[in-house]
């Protein structure tokens, strides 16, 4: 049987001895769950500080190279408030992406107990991950990375040292927008400064040498082309996911959808806090929290995940690509 990358992420095995509660840490105190969100990964925490130093790079050459020694004041000031307001916003954007629960459910749950207390009606069923112990509601899969099941885990995303899902992908959708045009904004003042100086003094066109000059520029329009590809790819593949409500994951598995599908303008107000406004493009401005919302309802046994062919109070640790049969 043929399983797509995507299995890496699920994690689910058929394991009923993982229902005893001692397999299981216990859910975390009240307390803890307003604690910061932050990944303790090697490789995103390198990946994420290599975000913010190429934004900066980037923002040093367009003010001390091109911008700052030029004769045109207006055009320098008008640029330099539009790119560093735009930078400004990308690394916001990033900032909130990372340190954002992206919809992680609660740890630890999926405890003997805990599933007797579901009083699950006849015919309905959970789903258990049993790598962190947590009932799984409807479209969640677990990260190998986070150590968590995510709901609608789209990807995880080492740029962002985080997972992409239900509470974090606006700013997600940000950051890449932010920083395609920050990056197109980069290469057409590269491409102005080149022409402005080759007919005037090299040696007037900055403050530089102009070997120097040259070198700092071919390194910014290298960069600017290549994060402008990467993050416009990223920005259209996001926007898709959310207009077609199918998360990355969902779309690598190719399966029927189990759930009901909304509308591309409907999923954008669901993703971005509300209707149309300015507040879509602020990464100040919060989307609200709907992972405990949703584990409530599984606790009522009304879940939109359940499926049929299950006894009353039993639950199935398996993977989802495979039916439940009574």
């Amino acid at each position: 049987m043929m399983f797509s990358p995507v299995h890496r992420f699920r994690d689910i095995e058929r394991k009923p001895e993982y229902l005893h509660p001692e397999k299981c840490i216990p859910p975390p105190r009240p307390g803890s769950l307003g604690t910061m969100w932050f990944i303790r990964d090697g490789c995103g925490i390198a990946c994420a500080v290599i975000t913010w130093l190429l934004v900066i790079y980037a923002d040093f050459v367009v003010l001390f190279v091109m911008l700052i020694p030029s004769r045109n004041y207006i055009y320098s000031a008008v640029n330099g408030v539009v790119f560093n307001s735009l930078a400004f916003l990308a690394l916001a954007s990033h900032f909130r992406a990372m340190l954002t629960d992206p919809g992680a459910v609660p740890k630890g749950n999926a405890t003997k107990e805990f599933i007797e207390s579901l009083q699950l009606k006849p015919g309905q069923v959970v789903y258990k991950c049993p790598k962190c112990c947590s009932i799984k509601p409807d479209r969640a899969h677990h990260c190998s990375v986070c150590k968590r099941c995510i709901r609608k885990m789209d990807h995880h995303c080492p740029w962002v040292n985080n997972c992409v899902g239900e509470n974090n992908q606006k700013y997600f959708v940000l950051f890449t927008m932010y920083i395609a045009l920050i990056s197109l904004h980069a290469l057409i003042m590269v491409g102005f400064h080149f022409l402005y100086c080759f007919e005037e003094d090299w040696t007037e066109c900055s403050s530089f040498a102009p070997p120097t000059t040259v070198i700092l520029l071919i390194l910014l329009c290298f960069e600017a082309l290549l994060f402008l590809i990467f993050t416009s790819v990223m920005f259209g593949t996001q926007v898709h996911s959310i207009c077609t409500d199918e998360t990355g994951i969902e779309r690598l598995k190719n399966e029927d959808p189990t759930w009901e599908r909304t509308v591309s303008w409907a999923g954008m107000k669901a993703a971005f806090g509300g209707d149309f406004s300015l507040n879509w493009f602020n990464p100040f401005t919060s989307v609200a929290n709907k992972t405990d919302v949703t584990l409530a309802v599984v606790a009522s046994g009304t879940a939109s995940g359940s499926r049929e062919g299950c006894s009353q109070g039993c639950s199935q640790d398996l993977d989802e690509s495979e039916e439940v049969k009574s």
